[in-house]
């Protein structure tokens, strides 16, 4: 549990440190606790989250970042735990955060990533964190990257982050990580007909997975197909080229070629100076989510428009207002305003929003 002392008191200071201090020491209940402290939505403990974040800070930046998506059914949790327990066996420690999809309407999650990655999670060198998406922009959670944070002072080598593979998702990860990975199948006619240019964008590598059986034939057609489509893309940097590769992570084979592809791309940015530049957009793109999110539920909680905001939405259900009216009367409550959504508004105005 999170500490509970009242925040700003030397209890909690003192509680504060003294899991910063076993967080880099490796202790991997400290390191759960740590990160169930900044994923908390109590303000008090989100206030000693950010204590221990700045604890924590000289410790981290050194791990590498990588992120993993892919249509569903493509295996990303076996390819991860095949991923990861290649990289152990390479004398790495690996972190694994995976996002679980929230239910839209119970806000529940399966959270069985520790289940799908059952002998990635019996290692010592492992440490897999599934966290329910919340509803946050892509299935990605807000604390993902404090949660990234505190695994990298906790002397992880390696993290991945799973990310849900639906909406905005890509675009949040590729925004925190130094490396994206994007799984595909082997059955390239029906991705190429449906795969999203923004996906193609932002992959620094695509691995064809599944290469194995009957599938070998059409992943090595699928690599070359991908291969042409990439060079109409735009991609991340231009000091990478995506390259493509075909893997199994059933048997896993391939491994190897992709932490020497991420190495590659890692050697290549940061003798450009491109890596730290990388870093310098993922800080700046974490304090405008954070910004925007914190502006968002202190105006929300705003006693005027707790007040206003179901009349609002009223109006808007039942097509009296348009939702960009409703919107500007909402917001107007920034400025003083004092415009209401009680009593319906003007016949004509009703037509003219229907």
């Amino acid at each position: 549990m999170p500490p509970t002392s009242s925040p700003g008191s030397a209890t909690s200071t003192n509680a504060v440190e003294a899991l910063a201090e076993r967080v880099r020491a490796g202790d991997r209940r400290s390191l759960a606790k740590a990160i169930t402290l900044v994923e908390s939505t109590r303000a008090d403990h989100q206030q000693e989250a950010q204590r221990l974040l700045e604890t924590l800070l000289p410790s981290t930046g050194g791990s590498a970042r990588v992120g993993i998506t892919g249509v569903p059914g493509v295996g990303k949790s076996t390819f991860i735990e095949a991923f990861g327990l290649y990289l152990i066996g390479q004398g790495k420690r690996v972190a694994v955060l995976a996002v679980d999809p929230s239910s839209a309407r119970s806000g529940g999650s399966i959270l069985g990533d520790k289940t799908r990655m059952s002998n990635l999670s019996a290692s010592p060198n492992a440490f897999i964190r599934p966290s329910p998406s919340a509803g946050s922009l892509g299935g990605v959670t807000r604390r993902t990257r404090e949660a990234m944070l505190v695994c990298e002072a906790a002397g992880y080598d390696v993290v991945l982050v799973e990310t849900v593979g639906v909406g905005q998702s890509e675009v949040a990860v590729a925004s925190m990580v130094d490396f994206f990975l994007v799984l595909m199948l082997p059955n390239a006619g029906d991705e190429l007909q449906g795969i999203k240019k923004g996906i193609m964008e932002l992959a620094d590598a695509l691995a064809i997975n599944k290469a194995d059986g009957d599938n070998a034939k059409r992943a090595m057609r699928a690599a070359a197909e991908y291969r042409n489509a990439l060079r109409l893309f735009r991609h991340r940097t231009p000091h990478w080229d995506p390259p493509v590769v075909t893997v199994s992570a059933l048997e896993q084979r391939g491994m190897d070629e992709v932490w020497s592809i991420i190495h590659d791309h890692h050697e290549k940015l940061e003798a450009a100076g491109a890596l730290d530049e990388l870093r310098r957009e993922q800080r700046h793109a974490w304090f405008w989510s954070t910004l925007e999110d914190g502006l968002r539920r202190k105006f929300l909680a705003r006693a005027d428009v707790r007040e206003l905001l179901p009349k609002l939405e009223a109006s808007v259900s039942s097509a009296e207002l348009t939702p960009t009216d409703a919107a500007r009367r909402l917001l107007a409550l920034l400025d003083g305003g004092v415009e209401s959504a009680a009593g319906a508004p003007s016949s004509s105005r009703r037509a003219r929003a229907r």
